[in-house]
């Protein structure tokens, strides 16, 4: 493995056999590296299968062609799978994260809240046809009682009116208010696809965008890590090396690298300085609140499926309201003696003191009155995906495992460049030994 590196890590190749080596290393890298790079574009940011297979064999060959002939490029290369591991490799698990809740949890919600809408209007619909069909049982009775009103009075030849009904006035045009709710359902269930679409687009060109700045600014900062390193001698120079070792053991000051320990780190140990530990909670405490905004859309998801469960449930098992309808009349109708002194001829008629009996009127009308939605197509309600949460967590997990292993996925990055310039590295550990040494005389 340490002839590999070394071969990888040299400027030129000394011979045949190890330019095919390093060719083949550039080979293998290019097409793990590319197949996961299709895998991420076609599964993750759901671009098309055509254009994620030409971007993807468009890069890998760039990038064979690019290891292969430029070193720098294979440093570059070398710190970006460290430097996953810290900020920038966050936020692109962070836009995985997104993403996912974007394809999964967030349509899940939606779909949730669009069969809630369809039980109300469901019910709406139900309750307002049963409603409309009581008035015609009221018009019903209503015609009953003229008739039977009428007949009494068709027997008595004192006044015929023209027309003993009762004129109850119905809104008959059940089929318009049907249409006209089925037109207000359609444009509701538009108007929330197209929100839902929307929402959808947004979130997923923010995810894609934040995607490819993330890839880029990842190539950006090894690419700036690389650049101070060689141009600056004191940047990042603060750990006791094999190399600044061996100076201290030739000019035999060992103790310069002892009394300096404080400050000092050694990158293959494990101990973190005051600054690199606040560091890592203040990324924890910002990786936290990412973390609370994502239970917060996944308990939106559960609470979305209960509501919707329980409505569709519920609104399916309501009983039906029977309405009785209890209709008695008794009239009687008399001459008063005053007036049968002004009309003398109604005494022909034989009514003094006589009443005139109406026939009773009495009958019960039953109706139902129906408030459920067990007749309506209803979309399921659709539970949360257990594997997507499983996903989640597992992310999360990772996510916080990089705030600490960032700080040595630093050092490695450190390590890499010193293994790739190793002259650069010499002189920025004789740069350090004079430096220690004259901290010491002072």
């Amino acid at each position: 493995v340490s002839d590999l590196w070394t071969v990888f890590s040299k400027p030129t190749p000394a011979n045949s056999k190890e330019l095919w080596t390093l060719f083949l290393q550039c080979s293998c890298i290019t097409a793990v590296i590319g197949g996961l790079f299709y895998k991420w574009l076609f599964t993750s940011l759901e671009y098309t299968w055509s254009l994620s297979t030409a971007v993807a064999v468009s890069f890998s060959l760039l990038l064979l062609l690019t290891l292969f002939l430029v070193h720098p490029a294979r440093c570059v290369f070398s710190m970006m799978m460290p430097v996953l591991g810290t900020k920038q490799g966050r936020k692109l698990l962070l836009s995985t994260c997104t993403m996912i809740v974007v394809v999964n949890i967030t349509p899940n919600i939606l779909s949730n809240v669009k069969t809630i809408l369809q039980v109300i209007q469901c019910l709406c619909k139900t309750s307002s046809e049963s409603l409309l069909n009581s008035t015609a049982l009221l018009g019903r009775a209503s015609w009953e009682f003229g008739d039977k009103a009428q007949g009494v009075v068709n027997s008595i030849n004192i006044y015929k009116p023209m027309n003993g009904h009762f004129q109850f006035s119905l809104l008959n045009n059940i089929s318009l208010i049907e249409q006209q709710m089925h037109l207000a359902g359609e444009r509701i269930g538009r108007d929330f696809l197209a929100a839902e679409v929307l929402v959808k687009d947004l979130l997923q060109v923010g995810n894609r965008l934040i995607a490819g700045l993330s890839m880029l600014y990842l190539c950006f900062d090894s690419s700036c890590y690389l650049r101070r390193y060689l141009t600056d001698i004191c940047f990042d120079n603060f750990y006791i090396t094999k190399k600044l070792e061996h100076l201290a053991v030739d000019r035999k000051t060992t103790h310069l690298l002892v009394g300096s320990s404080k400050t000092l780190i050694r990158p293959t140990g494990l101990k973190l300085s005051r600054e690199e530990v606040m560091l890592c909670l203040v990324q924890a405490m910002l990786l936290t609140v990412a973390l609370i905004l994502t239970l917060v859309v996944v308990a939106m998801d559960h609470f979305a499926f209960s509501v919707a469960d329980t409505a569709v449930t519920k609104s399916a098992q309501f009983s039906v309201v029977p309405v009785a309808l209890n209709i008695k009349y008794r009239v009687n109708a008399g001459v008063p003696w005053p007036f049968l002194q002004i009309l003398p001829f109604l005494l022909k008629l034989h009514l003094l003191d006589k009443e005139l009996p109406l026939q009773d009127f009495g009958k019960s009308y039953q109706h139902h009155l129906i408030f459920s939605s067990a007749h309506c197509k209803i979309s399921p309600p659709i539970p949360p995906n257990p594997s997507v949460l499983l996903v989640l967590g597992l992310l999360f997990c990772i996510l916080y495992a990089t705030v600490f292993v960032g700080t040595y996925a630093h050092r490695l990055c450190r390590a890499i460049a010193g293994s790739f310039f190793e002259s650069w590295e010499e002189r920025r550990a004789l740069h350090l030994y004079q430096k220690l040494s004259r901290k010491h005389k002072e």
